[in-house]
């Protein structure tokens, strides 16, 4: 039980990142604000400032949260309802949320970088038992700058481009004697988990001691592995290579961070908190009806237009948009639950 309240925290840590952001830029343009609430549902702790007039909440059900702001769903004739800011102050306010929780993330990987005790280069050390690369050409001193169409820059950039790309025989560029080969449809082991099939390494890399060129490297490429990886798993989920069963929602992401604190694994830990962080700033931002990127989409058609969508019509799209996600949101909950109770 403990484990599992150490998820939820983690959750909710992300929620409140997440609502303040919205919050802050809020008050940067003077929105006016009603409550700023973490959790959903019925409240269990509501503090009203007696200066600001807004009332900071705690809700039962830890699976979201929201600022409350005047005119944010209706017309308001308060001077200082969202309603009335300018499109570009709407914009920021709506996208801070998102980015917020993609900052996050990237200071947790600058955190774990400069925390670890080196940095991994992708140059190949030695091979593991069994490898199989090695009889496709790869050797121990080659410094791996491809994998498929994936550029390497990191250990990070490496290990995602094998899991993903090489499933099957997959060509490999490498910098060897100071000159560029490509080594052509070398294999690597693979795995199976759910129904899909990954590539994984069969080999070590060297390390290297940390520098702060070095960091920042690692920190900024780390970052963008993970985001487009983010982007990457939306694409195979799309086109059918990952079916519904592969999908988890927040019971299934929950057991599975529990598990990591259970386990003692930080590392593991801090990695999954670094995905689900830029993994709900990047949905959120996606143009999906309900959701911030849905909402910033209506404004940038104003933007543009010079003309705001009707605030009825906006209201029924995003009205129809949540219907759907909670039902979406609903059925991969109830695949979590059967899974966890079938373990």
């Amino acid at each position: 039980m403990l484990y599992v309240l150490i998820a939820i925290l983690l959750f909710g840590i992300l929620i409140f990142i997440h609502e303040l952001g919205h919050y802050i830029f809020a008050r940067i343009f003077h929105v006016t604000i009603n409550e700023f609430s973490i959790g959903m549902g019925p409240k269990l702790i509501s503090i009203k400032s007696k200066k600001t007039g807004i009332a900071y909440s705690v809700r039962l059900l830890p699976i979201g949260g929201f600022v409350s702001m005047v005119g944010e769903d209706e017309e308001s004739d308060d001077p200082n309802a969202l309603n009335r800011k300018p499109v570009w102050q709407r914009i920021i306010i709506t996208a801070a949320g998102s980015l917020s929780n993609i900052l996050l993330g990237v200071i947790v990987v600058f955190v774990t970088v400069v925390s670890s005790k080196y940095l991994l280069t992708t140059t190949v050390a030695d091979f593991r038992e069994n490898a199989v690369s090695v009889n496709y050409g790869l050797q121990a001193g080659d410094t791996i700058v491809s994998v498929g169409p994936r550029n390497i820059h990191i250990a990070d950039d490496l290990s995602i481009a094998i899991s993903r790309y090489a499933d099957k025989p997959i060509d490999v560029a490498i910098i060897r004697d100071g000159k560029k080969t490509v080594l052509k449809n070398v294999v690597f082991p693979t795995q199976e988990n759910q129904g899909v099939v990954f590539g994984t390494p069969d080999f070590y890399v060297y390390s290297t001691d940390k520098t702060f060129g070095g960091v920042i490297k690692n920190t900024f490429y780390s970052s963008v592995a993970k985001i487009r990886l983010i982007y990457d798993s939306l694409y195979d989920l799309i086109s059918g290579k990952y079916g519904f069963t592969a999908l988890s929602g927040p019971v299934g992401v929950t057991e599975t961070l529990a598990n990591a604190a259970k386990e003692k694994d930080y590392s593991y830990l801090a990695y999954l908190f670094e995905v689900i962080a830029m993994n709900l700033g990047v949905m959120n931002l996606l143009p999906i009806p309900a959701l911030d990127g849905g909402r910033l989409l209506f404004m940038l058609i104003e933007l543009i237009t010079k003309k705001r969508v009707p605030p009825k019509a906006e209201g029924i799209v995003h009205f129809i948009g949540i219907i759907i996600l909670l039902a979406f949101m609903f059925a991969v909950t109830c695949k979590d639950i059967i899974f966890l109770i079938r373990k």
